[in-house]
């Protein structure tokens, strides 16, 4: 996606909601509405998003990233220090890559 300001008029007739957040970050722009989070920016930037299938908002982080070295994922990027908290692009058995975040106040 290359325009947040065009996708989000849509997104807030569908969900009632305005956009709960948004910021920039690793040269993309991110915002959040109802269940939906959006990444807009140039087709480089855009690039190591391209293969996440699903953003999953956790509590534990570090959990996470426990049971993934149990089970046979693979940490693809992170933990990272990002504007809501911290996240990581992981890759598990069988193929399936998945952000997770952590929120934090």
């Amino acid at each position: 996606m290359d325009d947040l300001d065009r996708a989000l008029p849509a997104l807030r007739d569908l969900t009632g909601q305005e956009s709960r957040r948004r910021f920039a970050y690793g040269g993309v722009e991110v915002a959040s509405i109802g269940g939906f989070l959006l990444i807009a920016g140039t087709d480089e930037a855009l690039a190591p998003y391209r293969d996440v299938q699903s953003t999953v908002l956790v509590d534990d982080l570090d959990g996470v990233q426990t049971l993934l070295n149990a089970r046979g994922g693979e940490i693809l990027s992170g933990p990272n220090q990002v504007p809501t908290g911290r996240n990581a692009i992981v890759r598990h058995p069988g193929g399936v890559v998945f952000e997770y975040v952590e929120h934090t106040a």
